[in-house]
């Protein structure tokens, strides 16, 4: 990915990479989204971008297998979450869901994993610790608990499910506290210039609003120069 990309991305708000994958593609529908109303362990940060590192989790039953195999899974999903180039980005899905209670981002593993340089978390499950977790590593959650559970890693890598939204090892995530979405490879090349667009075909209807004397007729005017430049 272009570093000019990267910024870019890093600058904007999910809604409008949303928005400028419409754009790229020509069309609507695009629907590689989360769905309903997640938790945002500092809203105001940046977006988190970065390509996807996929696990499971649970944590409402004690885990079946014996403590040895389960300890090495756990640094095997260290290894994973750490391999390949950055930025990328924890996408762990919770399988207790909706009934989730395993604080597994909390103030160790929020340090351990931006220490390992990756660009936050975004999860279906619970995050905890919010007011001594480290700065600069955004977590969107499901929901907000106290306490870890049972908590154990049950799977790594292949594509998980996030609030409704597909997720597989590698794909480009773009988050921020409004939900998550996947952006498709094919239009990754077509994005800084689809994201331009989106604010130039805004700032028709922005401006004027925003202006003095803006009235109906003023609206009628320019509504009809936006429609014809939208996607």
């Amino acid at each position: 990915m272009p570093t000019s990309l990267l910024e870019k991305l890093r600058s904007v708000d999910t809604p409008t990479v949303c928005n400028a994958i419409e754009v790229a593609q020509g069309q609507r529908g695009f629907n590689r989204f989360t769905r309903g109303t997640m938790h945002h362990c500092k809203p105001g940060m940046p977006a988190m971008v970065g390509r996807a590192r996929t696990a499971r989790i649970a944590g409402l039953a004690p885990p079946t297998e014996d403590d040895a195999t389960i300890k090495a899974r756990r640094l095997a999903y260290f290894r994973a979450m750490a391999r390949g180039p950055g930025p990328s980005v924890a996408v762990i899905e919770d399988l207790d869901y909706p009934h989730c209670i395993a604080g597994w981002w909390g103030e160790v593993h929020v340090a351990v994993h931006k220490g390992l340089g990756m660009a936050g978390a975004l999860t279906n499950g619970v995050m905890r610790d919010l007011d001594v977790i480290d700065d600069g590593f955004p977590i969107l959650a499901g929901s907000i608990g106290p306490s870890h559970g049972f908590v154990h890693v049950r799977e790594l890598g292949g594509e998980v499910s996030i609030m409704g939204m597909q997720v597989a090892e590698d794909d480009l995530v773009h988050a921020d506290r409004h939900g998550a979405v996947v952006i498709p490879e094919a239009v990754i090349g077509d994005l800084e210039a689809a994201i331009d667009t989106v604010f130039a075909n805004e700032a028709m209807i922005l401006e004027p609003a925003r202006a003095p004397g803006f009235d109906i007729d003023r609206l009628e005017e320019v509504w009809t120069q936006f429609e014809a430049r939208r996607t």
